[in-house]
């Protein structure tokens, strides 16, 4: 009688804890949906894509833009950047200039950013008078003090493991900052937009 007692009690025990974790579980599910929601209504998107092993966390750096503020990848967290690595003297980098130009036009208020870093392109007064020239709407950005952005090119070749020897080369990084896409040598509108679009 006395271990029936016993073996009851200890049953109910369970059957209460059990019942508190459910709550709990239940009322944090309800948070957290709450919370997606609220996100979506400030415009947060959370990214649906789960990050796997082999992700490539595009690496931050410091550059100035045309005005001489410093710039970094980490202010632009939340952002789908396209990242363009690219030179004013460069034919095959010039004929990108219209497509961004209109995916800036066309996307910038879903969340894109067209980031052109100018690799040895002169003063950042020639690069202004280049960009005021083409209609540049898209930050562009330049060295510092003196070759920072030939060191952003190598950070990003070693991040991929395939060094940039070549320009326009470009990449594309999701709202979380994970580099889902790297192009080299120019390409259109569409096939940039059809990359971008999953992520916008």
């Amino acid at each position: 009688m006395k271990n029936k007692l016993i073996f009851k009690t200890i049953t109910n025990v369970r059957i209460l804890w059990a019942m508190t974790a459910l709550a709990l579980l239940t009322s944090i599910s309800c948070d957290n949906s709450t919370a997606q929601q609220e996100n979506k209504k400030k415009g947060k998107i959370e990214s649906t894509k789960p990050k796997k092993d082999d992700d490539v966390i595009a690496p931050d750096f410091s550059l100035a833009d045309l005005e001489g503020n410093t710039i970094t990848l980490e202010q632009m967290k939340g952002k789908v950047v396209l990242l363009n690595f690219w030179g004013t003297w460069c034919g095959p980098c010039r004929k990108e200039i219209p497509d961004f130009i209109n995916l800036m036009k066309k996307h910038n208020q879903d969340g894109l950013e067209i980031v052109g870093i100018t690799l040895t392109s002169g003063p950042p007064e020639n690069i202004k008078a280049f960009s005021d020239k083409w209609g540049i709407n898209y930050k562009l950005l330049t060295d510092i003090k003196g070759n920072e952005t030939q060191t952003v090119t190598a950070l990003y070749g070693q991040a991929t493991g395939k060094r940039i020897t070549g320009i326009p080369t470009t990449f594309i990084i999701d709202r979380e900052g994970v580099i889902r896409k790297r192009y080299v040598g120019p390409r259109s509108e569409s096939i940039f937009y059809n990359d971008l679009k999953e992520y916008l």
